[in-house]
């Protein structure tokens, strides 16, 4: 991969990471998307749904990658009456993972407000029961960092039920390679998705086959992928984070080929070709089961698409927390769809 090439990736993976976009409010990170690819030269498609869709040229047995750009969440549930903002999660988001982290919360009429989630009088020097387990429906709450000490003064901001609140990403670099961020999940996969994109306009990457990408909202609530597919693909391949963890051979330096997850295996013959496809060009691959997953391209096969289905992606440490990947990963991955595409 040439050293141009990685580091557009790593520009568009801090810069698309930085773009809030969580599940249901994705107009930014769609826009931002949009402006890339024309930037590129590219012709995209905005969807209704929310997605953006673009086709990057090459002839024949149409190929489709699709990446997500929405994100885990919160939404305000409730305004308590000290002015605090009880919350609902949008998507996977646990507790447990996002104590003391810095959000923004966007209101639909009066701007945004920053806060930070904290577990409910959670000082250890006044309440003795500040170790009690975490719950967003009754310790985790959102702080303002407004002069707000009753509901009636947080209202007053503009603030209501149904208000977006996003984390901060806190997307970092280490001098090891290792990429440190939320979000990457799968913010990981849009920027490789739109580094193949700038490889295919520069002519890094010669297509075998007519490819388009897709990029989905709402994935990480389970219907993301059941529209906007073109109805001419017969292979469709996520590209969403590999499962790090207890024993499964995948690590933030691979790229990961899924076998099986929780809604059961992937097609056969096209999870066979990524393999081979990985093994011919000495990439540094694990292939895995997923025990507790979905994806997208298993929601556009529940619509009823008549294709075969793929899941890969980099390797991700602390999936919906303050997760880890590796430069190398995201190298990994793109080598293996660029050069698949190229068949």
């Amino acid at each position: 991969m040439k050293n141009n090439l990685k580091e557009y990736m790593l520009t568009q993976l801090e810069a698309i990471t930085a773009v809030p976009s969580p599940t249901g409010f994705t107009k930014m990170a769609q826009e931002y998307v949009v402006n890339e690819l024309k930037n590129l030269g590219y012709e995209p498609k905005t969807l209704v749904k929310g997605g953006v869709l673009v086709c990057l040229g090459g002839e024949g047995n149409p190929l489709c990658y699709g990446a997500h750009y929405d994100t885990i969440a919160a939404v305000v549930r409730s305004i308590k009456p000290n002015g605090h903002l009880k919350v609902t999660p949008v998507g996977g988001l646990h507790p447990n993972s996002v104590e003391g982290e810095n959000v923004t919360v966007f209101t639909r009429f009066n701007g945004t407000y920053e806060g930070t989630f904290q577990p409910e009088n959670g000082s250890v020097h006044v309440n003795v029961n500040a170790d009690a387990p975490r719950s967003f429906e009754t310790v985790t709450e959102v702080v303002l960092d407004e002069m707000v000490r009753t509901a009636e003064e947080t209202k007053a901001l503009g603030v209501c039920n149904g208000d977006f609140i996003v984390l901060d990403p806190r997307y970092t670099v280490t001098s090891k390679g290792f990429i440190k961020s939320r979000f990457l999940d799968d913010k990981a996969a849009v920027a490789i998705q739109l580094t193949l994109a700038k490889a295919v306009k520069e002519g890094e990457v010669k297509l075998g086959r007519k490819v388009y990408l897709i990029f989905t909202d709402y994935e990480e609530i389970g219907h993301g992928g059941s529209a906007g597919v073109p109805e001419d693909c017969v292979d469709v391949i996520s590209i969403d984070m590999g499962c790090v963890g207890s024993d499964l051979d995948g690590y933030e330096t691979k790229v990961s080929i899924c076998a099986k997850d929780t809604m059961g295996p992937y097609n056969y013959d096209l999870t066979t070709e990524l393999i081979q496809t990985a093994k011919e060009n000495s990439l540094d691959y694990a292939v895995d089961i997923y025990p507790r997953y979905g994806s997208d391209v298993e929601c556009t096969i529940k619509a009823g698409y008549d294709i075969r289905h793929g899941l890969v992606g980099p390797g991700v440490y602390i999936s919906h927390g303050y997760e880890r990947t590796h430069i190398d990963g995201l190298v990994n991955t793109y080598k293996l769809v660029s050069k698949y595409a190229e068949k």
